[in-house]
């Protein structure tokens, strides 16, 4: 069996910015260490003279003539917006410092 930490976890935990309590982080590291044994599993498995398959199904991808199209009226946009600064839309920081990117 695969072995995953707790320290693993919390480390792709904090990460996602998600939070787990502590028979959480237990559960997912059980379950992950399931999870990729069953994916080493495959290894195992005799693909010699199995052809590569990307996609399983028939799709074709179906394409639109690119035409330009009028945009969102700014002033309307931005009456919506509930913060903006330098006529940008102001978001939340994405980074864990909360720091300038």
């Amino acid at each position: 069996m695969s072995q995953i930490t707790e320290e693993q976890v919390k480390h792709v935990a904090l990460l996602s910015k998600l939070e787990f309590s502590e028979n959480e982080v237990e559960s997912f590291t059980d379950t992950f260490g399931k999870i990729i044994d069953m994916v080493e599993m495959l290894d195992e498995v005799n693909t010699d003279g199995v052809a590569f398959t990307m996609n399983v199904a028939d799709n074709l991808n179906f394409m639109r003539e690119d035409v330009a199209e009028k945009g969102l009226d700014r002033e309307k946009l931005m009456a919506a917006v509930p913060e903006k600064e330098d006529g940008f839309i102001k978001v939340p920081a994405m980074l864990s410092d909360g720091g300038d990117a």
